[in-house]
């Protein structure tokens, strides 16, 4: 399995990052991609990454809770990363509306901003939209063309908008722990979702599957996540394992 998300570069984790890492690898999480968050995640995210390296990739992007009027600035310098290291995508990057409406503005232009790089280093895009599908669409329908791929991530929404993504063409859906949560709406789309269309991901320490929801989240409980899916697909876990890997590594091309 791949979790496509996950934070363990983050003071959470302080503790007992190796230890949380060996727990993945044991569950059979074999690839864990690191979304960055702001400026001050990126030293920690790479540090991550150099120690892992045949575990942990890591993205560059600033997300949309840490853009700030000062985004132009902060923006020059994700770019600069960009610009000087290999990463498996842009991300995370999009529109958040829930903790933060009076940026919209600049969450606007620092995402359009942040696809273009994606188009021009030819790198998919990962998706964080919270009370935004409207404007994360707008932006998106007009920016899609065959060098722009993605997932959104943390997909909780409902079957129209699975099948808005879907007809972009070059994007998957990122199923975590919601998945399990018994009013979070999922399995009245997923059976209706092909599963080659889905990535698995935790968003840990953030979203834990039940029976640990509420608690901190970790990477090997993406087999929860995974199990579930499988119950609401009506096929076995390794099939939902095989396939999803199979979508992940196909989108993160440099994940080997």
């Amino acid at each position: 399995m791949i979790d496509t998300h996950t934070h363990l570069f983050s003071t959470e984790f302080e503790a007992d990052r190796d230890s949380i890492i060996q727990n993945a690898l044991d569950a059979g999480v074999s690839k864990m991609l690191l979304p960055n968050v702001d400026l001050d995640s990126i030293s920690g995210m790479h540090e991550l990454a150099k120690k892992f390296p045949q575990q942990c990739y890591p993205m560059m992007g600033l997300h949309p809770c840490s853009v700030t009027e000062n985004w132009e600035a902060d923006l020059g310098i994700i770019k600069s990363w960009l610009d000087k290291e290999n990463y498996c995508a842009v991300g995370e990057i999009g529109i958040d509306l829930y903790w933060e409406k009076s940026t919209l503005k600049f969450q606007k232009k620092a995402f359009r901003q942040q696809i273009e790089w994606a188009k021009e280093k030819k790198l998919p895009i990962v998706i964080h939209v919270r009370e935004a599908f409207e404007e994360t669409f707008e932006i998106v329908d007009e920016l899609n063309d065959e060098n722009l791929s993605g997932v959104f991530h943390c997909f909780s929404g409902n079957l129209d908008q699975a099948n808005h993504i879907l007809n972009y063409g070059g994007f998957k859906l990122g199923i975590g722990g919601v998945v399990t949560f018994k009013n979070g709406g999922l399995d009245k789309v997923l059976p209706h979702i092909d599963l080659e269309h889905l990535v698995l991901e935790t968003d840990s320490p953030y979203l834990a599957p039940v029976p640990h929801r509420g608690k901190r989240n970790e990477s090997s409980y993406l087999k929860l996540i995974a199990e579930k899916l499988a119950e609401l697909k009506g096929v076995s876990f390794e099939t939902v394992d095989s396939i999803t890997t199979q979508n992940a590594i196909a989108l993160f091309s440099t994940v080997k």
